[in-house]
């Protein structure tokens, strides 16, 4: 059983704590700590778990902290945690600059201990119900649109939603990226409301990202073709589906839930199949999965190194689509 405490109990902290709970043969929840006395006060009563006067004494009592504080603090509070020798489960991003990841990739390996971060999309039942096929992208789409919601805009729409699809992606292709192009406009505060972002890899893939705050509709959709196929992933309604080219007398699997289409003057069918999707809570499977990687099950399904490279490539993406706001505005 591992000695778990959470930084952070605001909304999304809130959600690990009831997850935490139901995960008592993983985990025991020592208790939580956040700089709203208030807010943790209240956390405490409702779940019945010890609140802590500091994140020092927390750090003492626990085998590992989930951070699920701002992103301003990730930092701050994970290479305190790590110096003192505990593990450590952080929400996504994984710090607030690359400079800072980079870091904390040379603390874990200092002093050995191990770090996920909540990546979570890794874990979701429609990507995961892909995950078993033959993927090597040559072109990918993605689109994250979301209805406006002030929680989580202590960041721009690329650290907020787009690096998901950016952690998916570089997953997906494994590549280095060549070459990034990037646009996007503010609309309610100054950071980035929207963007879009086309990577170019070193292998010729090529991803075109949208990410959205502001939109009037929500969307988390993955698109990919690869050599005779096409995968499209909903995220949001847990759906995946692909399309494999076939040879007609190829011994084709009975499927209910998909059908075939023959292709006129070719020897050969296009067979269109839905996913078996599982269901299941994405976040409990993350804190599961790190778990068992803290047991020496298993490696880090979403390593230090992962949400590091994803966040460099955000980064960039941010920089690129300011610098070419601003060019824009000063032209008004």
């Amino acid at each position: 059983m591992l000695k778990v405490g959470i930084v952070g109990l605001g909304y999304l902290g809130e959600i690990h704590v009831k997850c935490l709970t139901e995960l008592n043969t993983d985990y025991e929840i020592v208790g939580g700590f956040d700089i709203d006395a208030s807010r943790a006060a209240f956390i405490g009563d409702l779940y019945q778990i010890p609140i802590f006067s500091s994140l020092e004494s927390l750090i003492e009592s626990a085998d590992l902290i989930d951070v699920v504080s701002s992103t301003r603090s990730h930092f701050s509070v994970a290479s305190e945690v790590i110096k003192a020798g505990k593990h450590v489960f952080i929400e996504k991003p994984i710090t607030a600059t690359y400079k800072e990841a980079e870091e904390l990739v040379d603390l874990c390996k200092i002093n050995q201990v191990k770090l996920q971060v909540g990546h979570v999309e890794r874990f979701n039942p429609a990507f995961l119900a892909i995950r078993n096929k033959p993927l090597n992208p040559l072109f990918l789409e993605a689109h994250r649109l979301a209805n406006y919601n002030p929680r989580g805009n202590d960041v721009s729409v690329v650290m907020d939603l787009m690096i998901h699809d950016l952690d998916i992606i570089l997953e997906l292709v494994k590549s280095p990226v060549k070459h990034i192009t990037a646009t996007g406009a503010s609309v309610f505060k100054r950071s980035l409301d929207i963007c879009n972002a086309q990577l170019e890899f070193e292998n010729g893939c090529i991803a075109i990202l949208s990410a959205s705050r502001v939109s009037l509709k929500n969307m988390r959709k993955l698109r990919f073709f690869q050599p005779e196929s096409y995968v499209s992933v909903d995220f949001l309604k847990k759906e995946a589906q692909w399309i494999d080219k076939v040879q007609s007398d190829y011994p084709l699997p009975i499927s209910t839930n998909g059908f075939e289409i023959p292709l006129e003057q070719e020897n050969s069918k296009l067979q269109i199949i839905n996913a078996d999707v599982k269901d299941g809570n994405a976040i409990k499977m993350e804190l599961e999965d790190f778990a068992r990687a803290i047991r020496g099950e298993q490696a880090e399904t979403v390593s230090v190194v992962d949400a590091a490279r994803a966040l460099k490539v955000a980064e960039k993406i941010e920089r690129l689509a300011v610098e070419r706001l601003e060019k824009f505005e000063s032209n008004l």
